[in-house]
């Protein structure tokens, strides 16, 4: 994730300043929010999958008993929820954090270029 953001301040950087409006920001503040949208997603289905998984290849592993709770239950009832959650968490904290980020990679000063003066 950080080469991506090196690569995109690197671009950032090379290009004209742009318009916290216009097209090409927009278009690139989705597509980094989309990354951020399939990786959880991802994280979630492993999750809603694993179970089922993981109780058809291992039944004795799941009908442990944890807390008076068979492990699958425990997972299923009480530790699911907080992990979606945490996921949800995530994915908020991150948005943000990549809008915040786009915005003052627009707003910072770009160096001048050759015989040009800056106020």
């Amino acid at each position: 994730m950080r080469r991506v953001a090196l690569l995109h301040t690197r671009a950032m950087q090379s290009s004209e300043k742009q318009d916290i409006h216009s097209e090409e920001f927009l278009r690139m503040l989705m597509r980094r929010q989309l990354r951020l949208s399939i990786a959880c997603a991802a994280a979630f289905l492993i999750a809603l999958i694993g179970m089922p998984l993981a109780n058809y290849y291992a039944p004795d592993f799941m009908a442990q008993r944890v807390f008076g709770f068979t492990l699958s239950w425990l997972i299923l009832g009480v530790l699911f929820f907080p992990f979606v959650w945490i996921i949800s968490f995530s994915f908020i904290k991150r948005s943000i954090a990549l809008e915040e980020d786009e915005v003052r990679s627009v707003q910072a000063p770009q160096p001048a270029k050759d015989g040009e003066r800056r106020p």
